[in-house]
């Protein structure tokens, strides 16, 4: 699986489509997959929703989109390739099954007169009685582009102009590169964010715009990294639900080897649901959303913990794979034992240590680091380090919210950095956890270890 899509809330009900491929856990024939739920936490699968049809403008795949409301009838708009192209489907029966528009694709080609690099993906809203679309694109030898179209029925379609265009040739510490995929654009707060996928440039990674629109026009005030795992969250897309939250799900790709996906059977993860916001620096603020609580069971909680750099051994009853953990340290410079250059966590942890994947703050680079170097012994896994600045204001502690799941490993720091990983111990008993502090000392006000319960409701968890 890959791409989440159609993200919507019909009669209560969170739907979450994503791009599948059921023939296999490698990219190909990719088709819609469908699940529900009640709260954003236990899921339903249910039967695919889009398939190509032989012969048809998706009969090599029916690519990434989104969901609407047209007047009570459930809609979804997806690109059909190739040539890539938007394409219509609805529902009758409250998103069981799906009937494809008899005039697929409702845009025949891209703007003429632009030499477009890719022209896929769809963001949908209405303004009044108008529908618009962005739709994800690059202008050759420019940079990536999101172009804009409206239409009063969804069907036909007029080409208004790009709302944004990028430079390729930046060589800042954030390139944009040549061609944006997944765009999606909405309001929040007083301003409007713009999510592209940043494709055909190393690492792959998705960049958030916060700026404002007007006159089909978007002027980006701000521009970040939505997660500094760079490609481990891609393609991500929003909802707002009834609640008037921005609920957010991403694709989590795998950090091992082909070979390893296809032994293991699977490939490709949902991340867990995060709420946006704006936030009054101007960046954007992503924290896990609340109803995570309700997979908390055994609690373990320390507070008011010295961190030597001989190791502190605090933790050494704390045991699992699937744990959630609240950490707050001190700043070093307000710390009663501060002076550490490093301090953090340590998890997926074997008992001599040669296994074990740290999260850590380097103070003296303002930066978090996650430290994949020793996570596992296998050489089917990757192990290079991903990090991304946080400078800490005076007096601000380091929140850390952490959640490991497996393999999977989502890393919420101060409301404002998310930093989404994957690791692959080999050993069956890596699986302690640590603290630890490195040139000095520091100081841990409180910890909270949750072992997680599965989201699958009445069945045991797999391996």
């Amino acid at each position: 699986m890959n791409d989440p899509n159609g993200l919507i809330q019909w009669d209560g009900q969170y739907h979450l489509f994503y791009q599948y491929n059921p023939n296999g856990p490698s990219w190909g024939t990719i088709h819609w997959g469908h699940a529900v739920s009640g709260d954003l936490v236990h899921w339903t699968d249910l039967p695919l929703a889009l398939s190509p049809t032989p012969g048809g403008p998706d009969a090599d795949g029916c690519w990434s989109g989104c969901a609407v409301d047209e007047g009570g009838v459930p809609t979804l708009i997806y690109t059909g390739v190739y040539p890539e192209r938007p394409c219509l489907a609805t529902s009758a029966d409250d998103l069981r099954t799906w009937q494809k528009h008899a005039g697929n694709p409702v845009i025949a080609s891209p703007p003429e007169g632009l030499d477009v690099v890719g022209f896929r993906d769809h963001s949908v809203w209405r303004e009044g009685r108008t529908w618009y679309q962005v739709i994800g694109s690059g202008i050759r030898n420019v940079g990536g582009a999101i172009l804009l179209y409206r239409s009063p029925d969804l069907i036909h379609w007029e080409y208004v102009r790009p709302i944004l265009v990028g430079d390729s040739s930046r060589t800042e510490s954030l390139p944009t590169g040549t061609m944006w995929e997944c765009p999606d654009f909405f309001p929040l707060g007083d301003r409007h964010v713009l999510l592209v996928s940043v494709y055909e440039d190393r690492p792959l990674y998705t960049a958030y715009f916060i700026g404002t629109y007007a006159g089909h026009r978007f002027t980006p005030e701000t521009l970040g990294k939505l997660d500094c795992g760079d490609i481990h969250l891609y393609a991500p897309q929003t909802m707002l639900d009834d609640r008037g939250r921005r609920i957010m799900f991403g694709w989590i790709q795998e950090g091992r080897a082909e070979e390893a996906q296809q032994a293991a059977g699977w490939s490709g993860v949902m991340s867990l649901p995060r709420v946006l916001c704006a936030r009054p620096d101007g960046l954007l603020g992503i924290e896990p959303a609340p109803e995570l609580e309700s997979l908390r069971g055994r609690q373990r909680r320390y507070t008011e913990v010295a961190l030597a750099p001989s190791g502190s051994g605090v933790l050494e009853d704390v045991r699992g794979d699937c744990l959630e953990i609240a950490a707050e340290f001190e700043p070093g410079e307000a710390a009663p034992a501060g002076g550490a250059k490093q301090f953090g966590l340590k998890l997926r942890c074997s008992p001599d240590g040669s296994e074990q994947t740290s999260v850590l703050y380097d103070r003296s680079a303002g930066r978090l680091v996650f430290d994949r170097e020793r996570s596992s012994l296998s050489p089917d896994a990757q192990r290079h380090a991903q990090e991304g600045a946080l400078n800490l204001a005076a007096g601000e502690g380091l929140r850390l919210h952490v959640f490991l799941d497996r393999s999977v490993v989502e890393v919420y720091a101060n409301g404002r950095l998310c930093l989404t990983s994957r690791i692959y111990p080999s050993r069956t008993d890596s699986l302690g956890m640590d603290l630890f502090a490195r040139g000095g000392r520091a100081w841990l006000k409180s910890l909270d270890v949750w072992e997680m319960d599965s989201i699958w409701a009445g069945r045991s968890r797999s391996p």
